[in-house]
């Protein structure tokens, strides 16, 4: 499950628009981030994407993406437009293509290669499921997993969400501040929408006689959205996002994404995946829940910057600067798979975070004051810089998070006693730790 939030210029403090999304995989679903620039592609290329084969662009745009590692798509990325963009995925009365459609993620990656602002990437994500669909497997180990999409997209200028429901779909205009969790929210307020939308809903029966159209209650399906705790994430980020307007900043965004819900917080004492910040935990309703990327746009017309962990667990780990214009992302070792590997960046953080588990309250307490430090001295640091990110301050910005990383074993350390473990917890992350080939004390 996923988290996706924008706040438009006048819910900011400096006016400029920011983005966040906390991207939800299977625990031991590494994502990569990487850097693919623009491109020109010969007359009649062809593309192809996680299931399905597709005419290609004349011309790409260049793209930061985070992605699932067996996975053509991206969960969330921007490119160098300055247009960002997250998915989430949804569960409709619409019925699912298992077979070769485009996934969300597709949809995702190609709108941002082929938009450049958010309003066109609704025009090429209306056009892609036109002519393509959507559909296919999303789950890597669990192929039970398949849903529609909505997407949150967003450029210096302006913010838009779209919601889908299998062909179907309906998009509007953001003001203020919106976030989308795992279930259909637009009602029946919309700036534009697929011919068939109202029609489709009517002759299915889901549009009573005489009742206004309501697209999240015609087409959403409740007890997916109860079991993928859906409401009470989107409900707490909606609150956090009107708390702070119209003071919004990048600092508030990646507090959004470390959201716990009540302190201190413990991951074994809960089922429903129904925290911002995301730690799987049982095999039933949290095993597709763990966070394993996240991102922060802050859309400066001179210069968008996408704020990224690179990692899992935003609660440990520092948002480093990476501009969207000229990114120059430091060696992150070899793409990231399924099983543990020293050398991948991805994979060092996640072996941390799985030890801090055995007391999670406790090590984020600890290094809640060194990520502020970090951070506050990386934005001093890109406002400076005023519009030219050096390639240097990305590379220190992930350097500043090694360093927090390593303050974890010191804090586990120095625990005389730790809180007792749920057993069905431990049962669970021991399973996943040998899948992944990860050695930890506790599990």
């Amino acid at each position: 499950m996923c988290d996706t939030f924008v706040a438009t210029a006048a819910a900011t403090a400096d006016g400029h628009i920011l983005f966040g999304k906390n991207s939800d995989r299977e625990p031991n679903e590494a994502q990569a981030l990487e850097w693919f620039p623009p491109r020109e592609h010969p007359p009649g290329a062809w593309l192809r994407c996680t299931y399905r084969r597709i005419p290609q662009a004349r011309a790409t745009r260049g793209v930061l993406v985070s992605r699932p590692f067996w996975m053509w798509g991206a969960e969330m990325g921007a490119n160098d437009a300055g247009l960002v963009m997250g998915n989430e995925a949804v569960w409709t009365r619409m019925p699912v293509n298992r077979g070769e459609g485009l996934t969300g993620m597709d949809l995702l990656r190609l709108a941002l290669e082929r938009a450049a602002t958010a309003a066109q990437a609704v025009e090429v994500l209306a056009g892609l499921l036109h002519d393509h669909g959507q559909g296919g497997v999303c789950g890597w180990r669990n192929r039970r997993m398949v849903y529609h999409n909505s997407f949150l997209m967003a450029d210096p200028a302006e913010a838009w969400v779209m919601e889908t429901a299998g062909p179907l779909w309906a998009a509007r205009r953001v003001q203020g501040t919106y976030a989308i969790s795992n279930a259909l929210t637009i009602a029946g307020e919309f700036d534009c929408a697929h011919p068939d939308l109202i029609a489709t809903a009517r002759r299915r029966g889901w549009l009573a006689r005489r009742r206004d159209f309501d697209f999240a209650r015609c087409y959403g399906d409740p007890l997916m959205a109860l079991l993928a705790g859906a409401r009470p994430r989107r409900r707490r980020a909606l609150a956090r996002l009107e708390e702070a307007a119209p003071g919004l900043d990048a600092a508030l965004a990646m507090g959004l994404l470390r959201d716990h819900g009540e302190l201190p917080y413990r991951p074994d004492r809960h089922l429903r995946g129904s925290r911002v910040c995301a730690h799987a935990g049982y095999p039933l309703l949290r095993d597709a829940t763990q966070t394993t990327a996240s991102l922060v746009a802050h859309l400066a017309p001179a210069q968008p910057v996408a704020w990224v962990t690179a990692a899992a667990a935003p609660c440990l780990g520092v948002f480093k600067p990476v501009s969207l214009t000229a990114p120059h992302l430091p060696n992150l070792g070899p793409p990231p798979g399924a099983r543990y590997r020293a050398e991948a960046y991805w994979w060092r953080q996640e072996r941390d975070h799985r030890r801090a588990l055995a007391d999670l309250a406790t090590v984020t307490a600890a290094l809640a004051p060194l990520q502020a430090r970090a951070e506050a001295h990386l934005g001093r640091q890109v406002a400076a810089a005023a519009g030219n990110l050096p390639s240097g301050l990305t590379a220190g910005a992930f350097a500043a998070g090694d360093a927090c990383r390593a303050a974890i074993a010191d804090t586990l350390a120095a625990v005389e006693r730790r809180p007792r473990v749920n057993p069905v917890f431990r049962g669970y992350w021991r399973r996943r730790n040998r899948e992944a080939g990860v050695e930890t004390a506790w599990a």
